[in-house]
């Protein structure tokens, strides 16, 4: 059996529903070997209402870390998260563009669940000039999407619809712009626009607050699925599917929090 092979340059979160533990959960169901590079550390404060801290991986490891799994092992996918500054981003931006790097998924994450702004305004130009040109899917959410797009906020189809034409035109070769319960819309809906149609995925709507690491987990099983051969719209199906058995079956892990179940795909699908 030969095993497909993703790296994840994203940040790492202590507490264990988002960022590279979501990502290597999913690979693991997923069936593809995980491989990290990490970019952040975040940390929660149980004594302070869960309040979120940052601290970033000096620049320096996280080129070891490429390094590490680029010219020690190789890859078949990556998928970018926490990349909290323009300096990573021209890194991660020139690694993929010199070394050509298949099947990218950008997951651009601007904030940590329960904050309400971009954790760094700056790193969105950023990512529209240097990293999407070079990004074969990127999977916003509404709030990233406004950003990457420059529009206010997103309410409606329509408005995703007009969000993804001024995201594609960085160079991106897919948006995938989530819906989210915030949407007007009567199913949990996403669009996938590649430049001349658009595509929606639905599921049922889902009531529930135990969403922790959903944005990640969707992203990592899009580049599990294409490090395995899929297209782009099939990895997609996959991955909604996948995400919305987790989020369905999420559970609470304390008084603030709880993240999706990356195993309930397998248990119930």
């Amino acid at each position: 059996m030969t095993i497909r092979k993703a790296l994840t340059i994203a940040g790492s979160d202590t507490s264990g529903g988002a960022g590279i533990q979501a990502d290597l959960k999913t690979f693991q169901e997923r069936d593809v070997y995980g491989m990290t590079a990490l970019t952040t550390i975040v940390t929660m404060d149980p004594d302070n209402g869960w309040s979120h801290g940052v601290h970033p991986i000096p620049l320096a490891t996280v080129q070891e870390q490429l390094h590490t799994v680029l010219d020690g092992i190789g890859i078949d996918a990556v998928k970018t998260g926490m990349l909290g500054s323009v300096e990573l981003i021209e890194l991660v931006s020139e690694t993929i563009r010199s070394r050509k790097l298949p099947n990218v998924v950008v997951d651009p994450v601007m904030i940590c669940k329960g904050n309400d702004e971009a954790l760094h305004p700056e790193t969105g130009s950023a990512m529209r000039e240097l990293l999407l040109p070079v990004t074969d899917i990127v999977t916003p959410n509404l709030f990233e999407a406004a950003q990457l797009s420059g529009r206010p906020p997103i309410a409606t189809l329509d408005d995703m619809k007009e969000a993804a034409k001024l995201i594609h035109e960085t160079g991106v070769r897919y948006v995938l712009i989530k819906g989210g319960a915030k949407l007007e819309y009567p199913t949990a809906v996403d669009l996938l626009y590649d430049g001349s149609s658009y595509e929606l995925f639905e599921e049922d709507r889902l009531t529930t607050g135990y969403t922790h690491g959903a944005g990640c987990t969707y992203s990592a099983a899009i580049a599990a699925e294409l490090a395995k051969g899929a297209s782009i719209r099939e990895a997609v199906g996959t991955a909604k599917a996948f995400i919305t058995k987790a989020i369905q079956y999420g559970f609470p892990i304390n008084r603030f929090v709880g993240p999706t179940l990356h195993s309930a795909y397998r248990h119930h699908a």
